[in-house]
């Protein structure tokens, strides 16, 4: 088979492609048309006709007459794809491409199959020997003999191990103990002045452990081999007697003297393969291991030779009966598969005592122990992947097969190696150039932060590439011309063109997004820094919505950007978003105007963060203001959004000044000019204390007085303090008010009234009038 056959499979046994049933081409219609015959005086007027010009000309217009009327049929319309790509574009060569390969990798996976399965033939064998007379008295022939021979043979087999039974436990118990790593013994009157003087070089302990091991197999060799020897003994008796009746009449005919032979060299084999697993690994073996470990070994070990050579033998012995030679190989293909997949158990239950073989000391450190590492997580992956292969390669008689899957793993290896090395050198520069110097980190404080933010993906994105280079080298080593796929004009190289373009796109985008929120927050600490509150609480204000707006700009831009590299027509998108655009324009009056009014409203820099406005009726302080609504809290802790389109005034007691308003009530008797020079001292005195005096900005503006009547009289004022001394300082000057109208004696006006009322006596008591006063 073709190099690119072996590729196929080996990718397919690697990567786990599932094969995809190929198509099988229609049939071609049968001809119905067939020549009409001619008879002699027919072919004589055609002959006439075709000679004679003028009739000649006359059938020829008679047939353009008869195409003209035929109405030409019209072709099919050809189907449209739901995406507009275009014709030469990226995504629909990529898409042919793929296709392409997936339908010549089917085409040949279909191919393996119809070349692994022949079991009709084996189907066809036992029906034809159960249906023959004379195959049926052949097989009784040959079971009668082969019991007759095996028991006999049994016989002497039985004889012989109960012979050598006393030698066989003779020689393991003269076989020499498992050698251990010796104790150091410290001595007693001079205790070790350090753990360095008790703990023993390891590599010495190591050496000396390595010939204790090496003395203890040459001793153990004779004894083992002995041992071998007399196992086989019995079966060598086995063979012999088998092969003594075979050699007497008992053997005739031919086919059925082959038949025993088969079973019997099978039962020989398995027997000499048992005793060869006890002599290598074994409780008495030339390399002793645990006796839990070695009643594994040995019982895989009959399993899978068990089925292997029985089902060798018994496609034999089918062979010698009459089966076909395509049955005969897909019989033995699965009974090596089965004993293949024996092998896949075996690697899967012990895949853990493997990788801890192979991984690193926790103590160390390095490319080497990070490979190690990096094997023992996936080696069983690798050992599964080339005992399928290595069935493959027999079953389907791969020229030269076994030495191109030699290549194939290997160069795999090699080169998965050398990614993985490539890999971890590539990210260990990456984090030591990401590393910023702490001069940089204190004049930048948040270049760590945005640094690390893309770090995660910036090592995934290389890991991929080299990654990627890997694959299309492990393609080179498997036979697949992959280079060529990135020649000039090819669909690798447009794909790393597209792929170049659209990370350009992405890294652009990303640095002007990060430099963009790096100039902003670094314009608002420089803001603070310098005292501009509010230019920095505008410009924080400001900042989500900037944001927001770069963000949907960059992502269109970039999304338009992929999707014209990919080969998708960007236009008709386009046009799309502009009319959807309308749509919502006309669809959400509310929204726009929410949008408009708002951006006016920040523009014209009506409200901050922190301020305390009354906006619709609702008072509190701004804690967030989007480009559509504003939101309060409120005194109470409630929380109140207000979108801008219901926004007609906003009151802001956030502005630079809060006036403290003065109005007090006295009544009609008292001295006003007193009662005003009282309150002018009060503020004097606020003014002197540490407390209030950042708070006044000056003294108490008296405006006169602003009432009469005649129970009070009402004088007004205000007293100029700061936005945030407003409320503060106008509670303190109420209670100071009240405390020194009552020292001074100064009555402050009642809400009640006094009215003065003379009632009528009666005629009697007439002289005598007396005022009385009604309270109301």
């Amino acid at each position: 088979m073709s190099h690119k056959l072996a590729s196929a499979l080996l990718a397919a046994l690697l990567i786990a492609i599932s094969s995809l049933s190929s198509a099988r081409a229609a049939p071609p219609a049968p001809s119905t048309s067939s020549a009409a015959a001619l008879s002699p005086d027919e072919a004589k007027r055609a002959l006439e006709t075709l000679q004679d010009d003028k009739k000649r000309a006359q059938m020829i217009d008679t047939l353009r007459a008869i195409a003209n009327a035929s109405g030409a049929q019209q072709p099919a319309p050809e189907p449209k794809s739901p995406i507009p790509l275009a014709a030469d574009g990226l995504g629909a060569q990529l898409m042919l491409t793929v296709s392409e390969e997936i339908g010549e990798i089917s085409r040949d996976v279909a191919d393996m199959a119809r070349t692994l399965t022949h079991f009709p033939a084996f189907y066809y064998w036992i029906v034809r020997t159960a249906n023959d007379p004379a195959a049926y008295n052949l097989l009784i022939e040959i079971a009668w003999k082969l019991a007759l021979v095996f028991g006999c043979a049994f016989c002497a087999e039985w004889v012989i191990f109960r012979l050598i039974r006393r030698p066989v436990v003779f020689l393991e118990g003269r076989m020499p103990q498992t050698a251990r790593l010796p104790v150091q013994v410290l001595p007693i009157a001079d205790p070790p002045s350090s753990v360095a003087d008790v703990t023993p070089a390891p590599e010495l302990h190591m050496r000396r452990h390595s010939l204790a091991r090496a003395w203890q197999i040459m001793l153990r060799l004779p004894l083992v081999l002995g041992r071998f020897l007399l196992e086989l003994l019995p079966v060598l008796v086995f063979v012999g007697v088998a092969t003594a009746l075979l050699g007497t009449e008992i053997g005739g005919p031919t086919t059925v003297r082959l038949v025993i032979l088969a079973v019997v060299n099978a039962y020989a084999f398995s027997r000499g393969l048992i005793c060869v697993v006890r002599v290598l690994a074994g409780p008495f073996g030339l390399f002793p291991v645990k006796a839990e470990t070695a009643a594994y070994i040995e019982i895989w070990a009959r399993r899978i030779v068990g089925v292997g050579v029985s089902g060798i033998a018994f496609a034999n012995v089918a062979l010698l009966l009459g089966l076909h030679r395509g049955g005969y190989a897909a019989l033995l293909r699965m009974v090596m598969l089965v004993v293949h997949l024996f092998i896949v158990v075996i690697i899967l239950q012990c895949r853990r005592q493997v990788a801890e073989a192979i991984r690193a000391p926790a103590d160390r450190q390095g490319i080497a122990a990070r490979l190690r590492n990096r094997i023992a997580g996936g080696w069983h992956y690798l050992a599964i992947a080339l005992d399928l292969a290595l069935w493959a390669v027999w079953a389907l008689n791969i020229r030269n097969g076994y030495s191109l899957l030699l290549q194939y793993f290997v160069g795999t290896i090699a080169v998965a190696l050398i990614t993985r090395v490539a890999i971890m050198l590539t990210l260990g520069l990456i984090d030591r150039g990401f590393r910023i110097k702490p001069e940089i980190l204190q004049r930048f404080p948040g270049l760590e932060i945005r640094a690390n933010r893309y770090l995660p993906l910036l090592r995934k994105i290389v890991s991929g590439v080299i990654a990627f280079i890997g694959l299309v080298a492990v393609l080179e080593v498997w036979g697949v011309d992959a280079i060529v796929w990135f020649y000039g004009g090819q669909i690798g190289s447009r794909l790393i063109s597209a792929v170049v373009t659209i990370g350009l796109a992405v890294f652009i985008a990303a640095a002007i997004w990060e430099a963009s929120n790096a100039l902003l927050d670094r314009q608002i600490n420089t803001l603070s820094r310098d005292g501009h509150y509010a230019r920095a609480a505008r410009l924080r204000t400001f900042q989500p919505m900037l944001r927001t707006a770069l963000l949907c700009v960059i992502a269109t831009v970039v999304g338009l950007t992929a999707l014209s590299e990919i080969g998708v027509n960007v236009a008709p998108l386009l046009a799309g978003a502009g009319i959807v655009g309308i749509a919502i324009g006309f669809g959400s009056q509310k929204l726009v105007q929410d949008l408009i009014t708002g951006l006016f409203l920040l523009l014209e820099n009506t409200v901050q963060v922190g301020d305390s406005v009354s906006v619709s009726g609702l008072s509190g302080v701004v804690e967030n203001v989007s480009i559509r609504t504003i939101r309060l809290r409120a005194g109470d802790g409630a929380v109140h959004i207000v979108p801008f389109s219901a926004v007609t005034t906003i009151t802001n007691a956030s502005r630079g000044a809060g006036n403290a308003s003065v109005s007090v009530n006295v009544a009609y008797k008292e001295d006003t000019d007193r009662a005003g020079q009282i309150l002018k001292d009060i503020v004097d005195e606020m003014r002197r204390e540490v407390e209030f005096r950042s708070l006044i900005r000056g003294d108490l503006e008296l405006w006169g007085i602003d009432k009469v009547d005649g129970a009070m009289v009402s004088i007004v004022g205000q007293i100029r303090c700061t936005e945030a001394g407003r409320w503060p300082v106008q509670r303190e000057f109420n209670r100071r008010m009240k405390q020194r109208f009552q020292h001074n004696g100064i009555e402050v006006a009642s809400a009640t009234q006094t009215i003065l009322m003379h009632i009528a006596p009666p005629a009697d008591g007439a002289a005598h009038l007396t005022p009385r006063r009604a309270v109301g």
